[in-house]
Order: C-alpha cells, then structure tokens, then sequence
C-alpha cells in the first residue's frame, strides 16, 4: 500500500516564524531610529526658513530708519548668510556641516545688535526663536552624524568623535570674538564710520580666512568602521591617523574607570569607548609649540569619544568585531 498521507508540517516552521518575527521587530527598530535620526535635519531646515520668512521682519524693522547703504549692506550680508546654510543644510556633507555650525549661530549675534536697535519684544521673538531652535538642531549629534557619514568612502561608517575639551573650548572662543567682526565691520562700513569699521572688516576676513581651516578640523574627527578594521581619524588630537586591522582587534568596550588604556579623546568629557588591540599599535600626537614633532606612544588599548557611543558599539558588533 502506497502511504498517501500529507507531509507533517517540518519542526523548524516555528522557528522560522520566530526568526522572521525576530527579522521584522529589527528591521522595524532599524527604521524607526532612521526616522528618529533624521528628525534633527527637518527641524534644523524647517527653523532656519523661518529665520529668514519670521525673522526678516525682525531686521527690516532694525534698520527701517537708517541710510541706504546699511539697508543694502544689512540685507545682502544675511541673505548670503542664509543662502549658504540653507544650501548646506540641503546638501549634506563634511564641509556642509562646517559651514552650518560657522555660520548659523550669526543669526544670534544679528539677533544681538538688532535688539539693540530697541525694537519690539514681538518683533524680535521672530528672529531669535528659530535662530536658537536651529542653531540646536545643527549642534546635535545625529545632524553631526547624517553629515559626516554623507561623504564617506565605500563600505565605511563614519562616527563623529566629541569635541576635547581645551582644544573645543579655544575654537568656541575664537568663534565668538571673530563672529561680531564679520557682523559689525561691514554695517560700520556703510555708515560712514570708516576706521572702526575698516578694522573690524580686516580682522573678520582675515581671520576667516585663517580660522576656518581650523574649524573645519572639528567636522573631520570620526572613529571609521571599515571592513578592515577601525580607523580613528583625528587631526585635531593626532598627527597621522590610527589604523587597527581586523586580525589586531581584541575587542570595543565602554571605557571602565580605571582603565589604563591611552587617552585619545582630547580628553572629552562623557563615556569613552575603548579599543583593546593583541598586537602593538602606534602613534604620534598632534604637533605642538612644546612638542613640534609631537609624541609618539606605542599602546595595546586606546579611548575614544563618539558622540553616540552605543550606536558605536552597535555598529562595531554588526561588523563582527568582539564588543565586551
């Protein structure tokens, strides 16, 4: 007699339903941390269009009474300035990043010397409510994030690193003695006050010019997530870069407190990843006027500071690499 009975249902269904199930809630945790990480740019393009559709009211009422050529030259310093950012903010990118963080928070220093003016509260509310929520919005790890990963190279995953501390703290404060140069200089100009206003302008174009290049520097410090290995891009702490092979990783853990691996974050503040290699790997500090050649250190384990830690150490074991 032939056996004619229907195949039973294989054991592994279940769990391949659990598996697909499993599949799924990933895929659905993916997207909605995709969606969540892009909420910071929207907010950023949506603030910094109402900066100039509320905001430029703001400034019309300012400089309403004052000659011609402050109007012009008003109106055409920040309608660059908001054109440039606004094209950054479309086009994401590593100096797009640099150029949004240079030259978004002028909004507030605009927002300054147009309360000065003795405009109306109301008036003002319009200029400096998106100027802030913008200037959040572009400071925030994940546009920081979008941005940086925007122009990387092949299968690579660029994550941002803080900002040290000293070295953060001295660009801040650069950024804010340069920033009322390029603001005034150019409006004293127009108003006839030739000298303090020529001065101003050199020194806000100068150093500009100078200065940029400096800044620039902040955007491209990341910890590289590469299929060979990690990398640590860094040239505002390090001289020349950090290469670890895959065949070299221990593995990625956060940073306990009494760890001796070697500091590379700056230091930054905030947890700190550390990178424990079986093999030597050596490097050289950035150069300065104490150490013109800099100080090369040979470690088995260094820190690092992402912003995002956890997505760091997410991304790390998704590329196979030991995560403790």
């Amino acid at each position: 007699m032939v056996d004619v009975t229907p195949p039973s249902t294989p054991d592994a269904t279940p769990d391949a339903t659990l598996t697909g199930t499993s599949t799924v809630s990933r895929n659905s945790a993916s997207t909605r941390e995709l969606v969540m990480s892009s909420v910071p740019i929207w907010v950023a393009r949506l603030a910094w269009l109402l900066v100039a559709v509320l905001g430029g009211t703001a400034l019309e009422v300012a400089v309403a009474e004052r000659s011609t050529a402050v109007r012009w030259v008003a109106a055409v310093g920040c309608w660059s300035a908001w054109g440039v950012v606004m094209a950054a903010l479309a086009i994401p990118a590593v100096r797009s990043l640099t150029a949004a963080r240079l030259l978004a928070p002028l909004s507030l220093v605009v927002s300054l010397v147009v309360a000065v003016t003795g405009i109306a509260a109301t008036d003002l509310a319009q200029l400096v409510l998106p100027a802030v929520v913008a200037c959040a919005a572009i400071f925030t790890s994940a546009v920081g994030r979008q941005f940086v990963q925007a122009s990387s190279y092949g299968d690579e995953e660029r994550l941002p690193l803080r900002f040290p501390l000293a070295a953060g703290s001295a660009a801040i404060i650069t950024w804010a003695l340069w920033a009322p140069t390029i603001v005034l200089g150019p409006v004293l100009l127009a108003a006839q006050n030739r000298v303090s206003g020529a001065i101003l302008t050199v020194i806000g174009v100068v150093g500009g010019v100078l200065l940029t290049p400096r800044w620039h520097r902040f955007s491209r410090r990341w910890l590289v997530l590469v299929p060979a290995g990690l990398v640590v891009h860094d040239p505002v702490v390090l001289a020349d870069t950090v290469m670890v092979r895959s065949n070299q990783l221990v593995g990625l853990r956060l940073a306990p407190a009494g760890t001796e691996a070697a500091d590379l974050t700056g230091p930054a503040s905030g947890y700190a990843i550390e990178v424990q290699t079986s093999e030597t790997v050596t490097t050289v500090f950035a150069f300065t006027p104490q150490e013109p050649n800099g100080r090369a250190i040979h470690m088995t384990g260094f820190l690092v500071s992402p912003s995002r830690p956890g997505e760091a150490l997410r991304s790390a074991a998704a590329r196979g690499i030991p995560v403790n």
